[in-house]
């Protein structure tokens, strides 16, 4: 029994250091490409878990497979042909409003694929789009007419500030130094805002300090 388990745990961090080394592309866009190395390795995993065979012989597959992935995506960083071959083309499907039915066929792609999608995007009227590809992870990108899209504070002539990103000062009661050091900010800066506030660092679950300056901990602004 003891011997099963101990497959299971090694095979399942194989996987998981064979994924990563994939990098976050595999996960983020699932090409066809992609779509059959991870049944590949679903079904060279699941072998050594089932079988009497040598752990090594299961292993040594998982490993080849990975090593090829990350050389074939290396590879096709640097040349356009190969992801061509390897992931296909964007394909646009609808142009000024008009659904492009070669394109729909040489996808396989029927309209009420395309309708469900685009009303996932909240587009009811095919008209209203000016651009909708089909991109190679099968996902539609979809680009409104200009008199169909929100409108923007540029619209209008008004000025806006600069927003940014919010940057974590403690996460799970833990003071993230490296984040205070970017903004050049001290720990004991930090103890002594979230005094004023009756709070000790290790009671707070989030604190994240926003561009403007104000302290927001644990959704509470200071």
């Amino acid at each position: 029994m003891w011997e099963v388990v101990y497959h299971t745990v090694l095979i399942y961090f194989i996987v998981l250091l064979v994924v990563r080394l994939m990098g976050k592309r595999e996960i983020g866009q699932f090409s066809p490409f992609d779509f059959v190395v991870a049944i590949i390795i679903a079904e060279l995993a699941a072998i050594p878990m089932e079988s009497d065979i040598p752990l090594w012989r299961g292993i040594l597959p998982l490993l080849t497979l990975g090593l090829l992935e990350i050389a074939l995506s290396f590879l096709a960083l640097h040349f356009r042909f190969l992801r061509r071959l390897l992931d296909g083309e964007p394909q646009v499907v609808i142009r000024n409003g008009r659904v492009i039915k070669e394109e729909l066929r040489r996808a396989r792609y029927n309209l009420d694929d395309l309708l469900a999608q685009l009303r996932e995007k909240g587009v009811v009227n095919v008209g209203d789009v000016e651009f909708a590809v089909l991109e190679t992870s099968g996902r539609l990108s979809v680009i409104l007419k200009s008199q169909k899209r929100p409108v923007t504070p540029e619209d209008l002539g008004l000025e806006t500030r600069y927003e940014g990103l919010p940057t974590v000062l403690i996460m799970d009661g833990k003071v993230m130094k490296k984040n205070l050091d970017s903004v050049g900010l001290s720990e004991e800066w930090l103890k002594e805002r979230l005094e004023v506030m009756g709070k000790k660092p290790q009671e707070v679950f989030l604190a994240a300090l926003g561009t403007d300056g104000r302290l927001f901990v644990d959704g509470c602004v200071e």
